[in-house]
């Protein structure tokens, strides 16, 4: 069992690689353009986010801290769906996406990871 929840991590870091590979690329790329690439590592990213969230038969004791760290960082994933939707919604009209939306996926996408390294 724990060989298999070591897979799902990986696939959480990759996940998350993506979306903060591509967002790098863009950010020093000159574009500052939101892609499909980053969809796709955000959605990797949540969906073996929320597979970590289940027991996975480890002996510990699921306290209130497990649970307000789990909502915490669906809500900052969403927020970053929700920002990276609205980008690529300005992008298809043809208009700028506003350098406080694009900075701030970069910003809460490493906020996230830090949130899963640092909060035990």
């Amino acid at each position: 069992m724990e060989t298999l929840r070591a897979i799902v991590v990986f696939i959480h870091l990759l996940g998350f690689a993506t979306l903060f590979g591509a967002w790098l690329a863009q950010a020093f790329g000159g574009k500052r353009e939101f892609t499909q690439l980053m969809n796709i590592g955000l959605a990797i990213a949540g969906l073996a986010g929320l597979a970590l969230a289940a027991p996975w038969g480890i002996t510990w004791t699921p306290g209130m801290s497990f649970y307000i760290k789990i909502t915490v960082k669906l809500v900052v994933l969403v927020i970053i769906g929700a920002l990276i939707g609205m980008g690529m919604a300005r992008q298809k009209r043809g208009e700028k996406v506003p350098a406080g939306m694009f900075w701030s996926v970069g910003a809460l996408t490493l906020l996230n990871a830090g949130l899963g390294y640092f909060w035990h």
